[in-house]
């Protein structure tokens, strides 16, 4: 006997369930996904704040480095221009140095400058100095003669750039009248403007020993303050500041230019400090030596000036002026 077939129905209750429950899940997942939605977004949010933030403080930091590098490179900037300008300057003066020393080995006999001789002489001293020879020339001093009758030596040396072409030889000179002076009280060394060698020595006189000497000799071949290539100032100074009633007092001037006014106007401020007394005698002594610029052509405007001002100074002032024509003088 042939079995009935049952009919199937497409939408059957169970079919209908399922549907049901699909489309809850669905509906179950998106109201999930919604809750959550909002405290990811505060989260992301705050995270993005916080990296705007550090990145902000960051800029900043960068800023304040970058005008602290800008402020120390305009400053290296500055020294650099400073450094070259001075290299510049520098420069110049030792090409201008240079011409000088050139000028100097040459050899040229029509030098005009008149010729002096620096005669080897010694000090005749008693113990008191009792027997000291006034201070004014006497007919019979030779012409080439230097009179070193004083107890205390102040040297006056022009430390222009023009005599330290010729620096060597100053040195050379200083040594020969030290060595003039087997002993004295007092020394004591300036430029021509008046500033010291020794600065603790200062207004003061330096005690003469050989250590002393040495200690002259020595700083003598590094030591170059400005000069004005005027000895009128340096002269002054000394007898202003050391001449005293008790005490007899040379002043050597060593130079070879002078740049200053009207000579007669130097000779009469020397006349005011270094006074004569009712016997024509000065208060110093003051002698000079007299460095040619160069040995060819004719000497320059200021180097005569610097001759025939000294020959005068040192006439009217008991000395001797030397002008040196050779090196080997």
């Amino acid at each position: 006997m042939a079995r009935k077939r049952r009919s199937v129905e497409a939408f059957s209750l169970s079919f209908l369930d399922c549907i049901c429950c699909g489309f809850g899940a669905i509906i179950l997942l998106l109201v999930l996904s919604k809750i959550y939605e909002p405290a990811i977004l505060e989260k992301t949010n705050e995270d993005l704040q916080q990296l705007i933030a550090k990145l902000q403080e960051e800029l900043f930091v960068i800023r304040g480095e970058t005008d602290v590098i800008n402020t120390e490179l305009g400053r290296v900037q500055l020294e650099t221009s400073d450094t070259r300008l001075h290299l510049r300057t520098l420069q110049e003066e030792l090409s201008k140095v240079q011409g000088q020393y050139d000028l100097i080995n040459a050899d040229d006999p029509a030098l005009s400058l008149d010729e002096g001789d620096l005669r080897a002489a010694r000090q005749r001293l008693t113990e008191e100095m009792l027997n000291l020879r006034p201070f004014r020339r006497t007919p019979d001093d030779a012409v080439g003669g230097i009179p070193v009758d004083s107890e205390y030596v102040i040297f006056v040396i022009d430390t222009s750039g023009s005599m330290q072409a010729k620096w060597n030889w100053a040195e050379q000179k200083l040594s020969q009248v030290l060595d003039v002076y087997p002993r004295v009280k007092g020394l004591q060394i300036m430029n021509d403007n008046g500033r010291y060698m020794f600065q603790q020595y200062g207004g003061t006189w330096i005690e003469d020993t050989p250590q002393v000497r040495q200690a002259i000799k020595q700083q003598m071949r590094q030591w170059a303050p400005f000069s004005d290539s005027d000895p009128s100032d340096g002269i002054q100074y000394a007898i202003e500041n050391f001449w005293a009633p008790d005490k007899k007092i040379s002043i050597y001037v060593l130079g070879d230019e002078f740049q200053g006014g009207s000579m007669e106007s130097v000779l009469r401020q020397i006349d005011r400090v270094n006074i004569e007394d009712e016997n024509g005698d000065r208060r110093v002594r003051i002698h000079a030596i007299g460095f040619p610029y160069n040995f060819t052509g004719t000497p320059p405007t200021s180097s005569q000036r610097f001759a025939g001002l000294m020959r005068v100074l040192c006439e009217r002032n008991g000395g001797t002026f030397v002008a040196l024509t050779e090196a080997n003088r």
